[in-house]
């Protein structure tokens, strides 16, 4: 993705009318699963896309971490939503979410060991074959490092992105959730990190409880998330940051404030 699209925020129903009402909105995602592949598209998605706003579909349920291939249904579907929305990419995460037929329900984090690289790859590669567009890949956050990990984060990162000549969704969220929890320096993983493949940026608060930080996406956004903003585009200055809220929707105020901290952290124009 090339284009600059500046700031921008993750659709979701029940925040339909803020979103609409953004004058200089240029990027949205969208849950993927969320969208029908045939049928009617969640109100305000359509007059989105037909706006002129690039809507990327994000995927939750490949499992493209997972030991097993992933399911050919939901590789179809994700294309199919690509093509309706007319998207420039898609984006799903180096997780796993069943095994053995079993759904875990959320993102779980996999070993950074050279199986599992093997693995993501080979998933990835069989999404791209059924894809029109690329795809972006997001490391997720995780509190804990498996005992048989044999490569580290930045190095795990870039060999899948490298090998599949995919494109990178960095959750700078989860940048600073991962360094907080496990005593590292966010900083050190951003210079290890192909930042000229970054597709677009996921922004997203947080909480801290019992000395553990979780990335809850129901948060404001920290100071130390947007400080993280500002040196990541000191380095690199992606095509794009997106707000995620994902419940516990503040007023239109505080949205605004928080779109406008993103733009004022990465110098992009305000979209409010």
């Amino acid at each position: 993705m090339t284009t600059a699209y500046g700031v921008g925020i993750g659709w979701r129903p029940e925040i339909g009318g803020f979103v609409a009402q953004l004058p200089g909105l240029r990027f949205a995602e969208v849950v993927a699963e969320s969208v029908h592949a045939h049928g009617d598209l969640p109100v305000g998605l359509a007059e989105l896309r037909d706006r002129g706003v690039a809507v990327v579909p994000h995927g939750v349920r490949l499992s493209l971490g997972g030991a097993e291939p992933v399911e050919p249904a939901r590789v179809t579907h994700l294309a199919a939503v690509a093509e309706r929305l007319g998207a420039p990419l898609v984006s799903e995460h180096i997780a796993f979410v069943r095994a053995g037929g079993v759904e875990a329900g959320h993102l779980l984090p996999i070993p950074r060991s050279r199986e599992a690289v093997d693995a993501v790859v080979s998933n990835v590669k069989r999404t791209q074959v059924e894809l029109s567009v690329p795809i972006a890949l997001e490391p997720i956050a995780a509190l804990f490092d498996w005992p048989d990990d044999e490569l580290d984060e930045g190095a795990f990162l870039t060999e899948i992105l490298e090998r599949t000549d995919a494109l990178l969704l960095l959750d700078v969220a989860n940048v600073y959730a991962n360094a907080l929890n496990r005593g590292t320096d966010p900083l050190a993983l951003l210079d290890r990190l192909p930042l000229e493949r970054i597709a677009y940026v996921h922004v997203a608060g947080g909480a801290e409880h019992d000395g553990i930080y979780h990335d809850t996406h129901t948060d404001a956004v920290p100071q130390p998330v947007l400080d993280l903003i500002t040196e990541l585009c000191a380095r690199h200055r992606p095509p794009a940051l997106m707000l995620e809220r994902d419940g516990d929707y503040p007023s239109a105020a505080e949205l605004r404030g928080e779109l406008d901290a993103i733009a004022a952290a990465s110098g992009y124009p305000a979209v409010t």
